[in-house]
């Protein structure tokens, strides 16, 4: 296949397993262009991203921009849960591209919004409608958990990194202090993390079954699918992960006011989404004492989009040859 020089942007959705690369044309990811690549066949992420120029028949890119799942700060990132490490000066030795840039995974899924198509949205809560300028908030679970507000201004959107995974899980019962002592028998700390994420669903699995006195570990495809069986210790770990995400999403709320949404991204929370109203979500969201009722002013939705991250990589380019 051949493509034009200097037309096409490169885009690359990094995660713990898998990258994804694309190509896209301004704000578009180009689907018949989508390449999958194992990250345990490859050293890092540069020969990812010259496997796949290859593959693509030596195709020259105007401009790159990957989505990692870890820290970015001043054109630097290492991932959170693989042994990758990359800069935009590597990436642009590595890709030829006259403009590269780095984000993070969640602020790739910030960027997106607004460019997923509607049946890609699964609506969870409808709340209020509000102007375009209002603020939205991106929630990811998958391999770890994060969150990137989405703020419009006058420039254009912005979406600030962060890493609040590893702020502290919430505790509102005594069955969260268990839980909460439990987890952080790994790290000495209990984050959102470490029961919010694919490893996190785990962790309460295997706390449920210590409570039942059953001696019993299954990977969180496992946990899914038995819970699709209404499997009891399944059913009971599902529906702790989906109330302490409505409680904690709850707080993010509050913490933001992203009257224009809230957008539930990533492998874990499509998993969720039709557990979610069973298992009290919007409950654990909403009870917020005397705001119980404010609360149901912010729109929730699922993102059923696997490809967001790329998407939001191209907004993020058209944006930046915008301005």
């Amino acid at each position: 296949m051949t493509h034009p020089k200097n037309t096409y942007a490169l885009v690359a959705d990094i995660g713990g397993t898998n990258t994804r690369v694309a190509l896209a044309d301004g704000s578009r990811v180009l689907e018949n262009t989508i390449r999958r690549y194992e990250n345990r066949n490859y050293s890092g992420l540069e020969p990812v991203l010259q496997q796949y120029l290859e593959d693509e028949g030596g195709v020259d890119p105007i401009a790159t921009c990957v989505a990692v799942a870890g820290p970015v700060q001043d054109g630097q990132a290492r991932m959170t849960n693989l042994d990758w490490a990359m800069t935009e000066a590597s990436l642009g030795a590595a890709t030829k591209a006259e403009t590269v840039a780095i984000l993070n995974d969640l602020q790739a899924q910030g960027y997106a919004i607004g460019h997923v198509s509607d049946a890609n949205l699964a609506s969870v809560l409808s709340g209020t409608s509000a102007k375009a300028s209002a603020a939205k908030l991106v929630v990811g679970v998958g391999t770890g958990f994060n969150t990137a507000p989405v703020i419009e201004s006058p420039g254009g959107r912005v979406v600030p990194a962060s890493e609040s995974g590893h702020a502290t899980l919430p505790t509102l019962t005594a069955e969260d202090h268990a839980l909460a002592d439990f987890v952080s028998q790994a790290h000495g700390f209990p984050s959102i993390e470490d029961v919010l994420s694919g490893r996190g669903i785990e962790n309460v699995y295997r706390f449920v079954a210590q409570k039942h006195g059953v001696a019993e570990t299954l990977q969180a495809y496992e946990i899914m699918a038995a819970c699709d069986d209404d499997a009891p210790l399944a059913v009971e770990t599902v529906a702790i992960c989906v109330r302490l995400l409505g409680a904690v999403c709850g707080n993010l709320a509050l913490t933001l006011l992203p009257f224009g949404g809230i957008f539930l991204v990533g492998g874990v929370s499509r998993a969720f989404a039709p557990h979610l109203e069973k298992a009290g979500f919007a409950d654990a969201f909403c009870d917020k004492g005397r705001f119980g009722p404010f609360m149901k002013k912010f729109p929730i939705s699922v993102v059923k989009d696997d490809y967001a991250a790329l998407t939001g990589c191209a907004a993020y380019l058209a944006q930046v040859k915008s301005n």
